[in-house]
């Protein structure tokens, strides 16, 4: 069987799943936000069904719009934080507390390897980095989540993802999965696992492995996942989640896989995905020259403090050009904290660049940098669809946290291997 199956089978005390079967899964945890989970609370309400399977069980962060940019937000934000408090739901990350959900839960030292998080989310699979089997769900079946602690699910095919050889300077995670949906395209894992592996899978922290998974959404696949090994148990332990509930499963060497392909590292350049497609990646050869408005770096995807350092020593010492706005946003506020503590906020505002409070802000077009007619943006975060970040008219060219900061720069997109210094070279690493 392959990760994915492993997990399920477990789960439902079986030896065996196979990938089209249908399933009734316990889950480990439901993450909520303050966008879905009141439309699922509301469909629990009319049917007189309004309780919570396990408090201790769900965690609630509001992300997508706080501090609330409007009424309806502040009144999304009001409904979350009263079931909250109703069903004394255990983990509550309010604002100023917590940032974003994916983000915020990865840290949370909660999660462990084995286990089941749904959330009405799509970047769900972020946490699949960790061993685990993690998926988004619509509000229906998350108030079925909620209510049981179950959701049905059929059992997905795997699609194997083979990491060999180790990344170059100037070339990161995004790259990888920006290359890897180039190579299958938008609908290339749909409705699969997207399962990551090989040598090369050791050389990347676990950082770079939530990038990932994070993304797997944009190739159509139900979850990403990786198996956990010595970097994700060091991981765990730093974070404290306790070691008698690590389920750690590997693949079988005969495991069957929908499809298998390979991505050799060594050779990995920098990846844009141009308009309107993640999938719609280009060699950054070929995105040279192009002029942009805003440079964006940010979200569940490229927000965490690795992310802000290797922006950080492109900007030190330099100033973003005139013409463009830079708009940074840590994704938590403990990720905040540390960007304090290690002088990068201070790098971004010398270099003319905005810091925002940790939340998906800009990501999805709701505040904090929204996109006006025929503005070009580069932006670190995972969605490039027309008028995601703002208006229709706008272009949004996706890249890693390296290429925006380089792009802020030179005022078009560039090459952040030309920026390069030896700290840089080393924090790459």
């Amino acid at each position: 069987m392959t990760l994915a199956e492993k997990i399920l089978a477990a789960k439902v005390g079986r030896d065996v799943v196979r990938p089209g079967e249908l399933l009734e899964v316990p889950v480990d945890w439901v993450l909520a936000h303050e966008i879905t989970t009141p439309v699922a609370i509301r469909m629990l309400e009319e049917r007189d069904m309004d309780r919570v399977w396990n408090p201790e069980r769900v965690v609630a962060v509001p992300d997508h719009t706080v501090p609330a940019k409007d009424i309806a937000s502040a009144r999304l934000y009001q409904r979350l934080k009263a079931w909250v408090q109703k069903h004394g739901i255990k983990h509550w990350y309010d604002v100023g507390r917590g940032g974003i959900a994916h983000t915020v839960f990865e840290a949370s030292g909660l999660p462990a390897p084995g286990e089941v998080v749904v959330s009405g989310d799509s970047h769900t699979p972020n946490a699949g980095a960790l061993g685990m089997f993690a998926t988004g769900v619509g509000s229906t079946d998350l108030a079925g989540a909620i209510y049981a602690g179950t959701f049905w699910l059929k059992v997905p095919e795997t699609l194997r993802i083979d990491l060999v050889g180790e990344l170059q300077p100037g070339v990161y995670a995004k790259d990888i999965i920006l290359e890897v949906i180039r190579r299958i395209g938008d609908d290339g894992a749909r409705s699969m696992a997207m399962e990551w592996g090989g040598p090369g899978m050791a050389t990347l922290s676990m950082e770079e492995r939530f990038t990932l998974t994070n993304m797997a959404v944009e190739a159509g696949g139900m979850t990403g996942i990786v198996a956990a090994d010595d970097v994700t148990q060091a991981y765990l332990r730093e974070k404290g989640t306790p070691e008698e509930r690590w389920r750690i499963f590997e693949p079988d060497p005969d495991a069957h896989y929908a499809e298998r392909i390979e991505v050799n590292l060594s050779e990995l350049e920098p990846v844009v995905a141009f308009p309107n497609r993640p999938g719609n990646g280009h060699p950054i050869s070929d995105a040279r020259g192009i002029r942009i408005d805003q440079a964006y770096l940010g979200s569940c995807t490229n927000g965490r403090i690795s992310d802000l350092r290797i922006a950080a020593n492109i900007l030190r010492g330099r100033r973003i050009a005139d013409h463009v706005r830079m708009i940074v946003v840590p994704a938590t506020q403990a990720i905040y904290k540390q960007a304090l503590r290690e002088g990068l906020i201070e790098v971004f505002v010398e270099a003319g660049a905005t810091v925002s409070y940790p939340s998906c802000g800009a990501c999805l077009g709701m505040h904090t940098g929204v996109l006006g007619p025929d503005d070009v943006c580069i932006s670190s975060t995972n969605r490039n669809f027309t008028g995601r970040m703002g208006h229709p008219s706008a272009q949004i060219y996706l890249a890693s946290p390296a290429v925006v900061a380089a792009s802020a720069v030179a005022g078009e997109i560039t090459d952040p291997r030309e920026f390069l210094t030896e700290t840089a070279t080393q924090l790459s690493a």
